[in-house]
C-alpha cells in the first residue's frame, strides 16, 4: 500500500458559532459541537468522537472475528476516560473499553465465547489504528493557510 493510498482525510466546515460539520471522502457526515442551543439537536463533541472512534475501532474488529463463530445475542461496548487539565493542558486518562457481550448456547455460541478474550487483545495490541495511536502517540501539526 502506497503512503498516497494509506492517507485518510476529514474536513471540516464550521455550520454555525462553535458547531461544525465533518465530512469524510466517502461522503458521510456528522455534526460536531459543544453544548447545543435551545431547539438545536444534542450533538457529539469532538472528546465524546474520540470515545466513540476508539470504541467502534475495536468493536469492529471483535464482532468481524467473533460473529464468524456464532452471532451476538447482544453486543455493547462502553469507553470511558477522566477528562483532566495538568501541565500538558487538557487531556484524557485512564482510558478503559469495557465489551459486554452475550453468544447462544452451543458450540458455536461456545467457539464465539471462547475467541472473545483473544479478539480483544488482538484488537488492542495489533489491529485497531484508534487504538494504537492513541497508545502509542503521533505528533500533531497544526498550520494556518495565508
Amino acid at each position: 500500500m502506497s503512503a498516497e493510498s494509506a492517507r485518510r482525510s476529514v474536513t471540516l466546515l464550521r455550520s454555525e458559532p462553535g458547531s461544525f460539520r465533518a465530512t469524510a471522502t466517502s461522503g458521510a457526515t456528522i455534526d460536531i459541537g459543544g453544548t447545543a442551543g435551545a431547539g438545536t439537536p444534542p450533538r457529539f463533541t469532538p472528546v465524546e468522537l474520540l470515545l466513540a472512534a476508539l470504541g467502534a475501532c475495536t468493536a469492529i474488529d471483535v464482532d468481524v472475528l467473533t460473529s464468524r463463530r456464532a452471532e451476538p445475542e447482544h453486543f455493547e461496548v462502553v469507553v470511558e476516560a477522566d477528562k483532566i487539565r495538568d501541565e500538558h493542558g487538557n487531556r484524557l486518562t485512564n482510558l478503559s473499553v469495557a465489551f459486554h457481550v452475550g453468544f447462544p448456547d452451543g458450540g458455536a455460541g461456545d467457539a464465539a465465547r471462547a475467541l472473545l478474550p483473544d479478539a480483544v487483545r488482538r484488537s488492542h495490541d495489533r489491529l485497531c489504528t484508534v487504538g494504537r495511536t492513541l497508545e502509542v502517540g503521533a505528533p500533531v501539526t497544526a498550520t494556518v493557510d495565508g
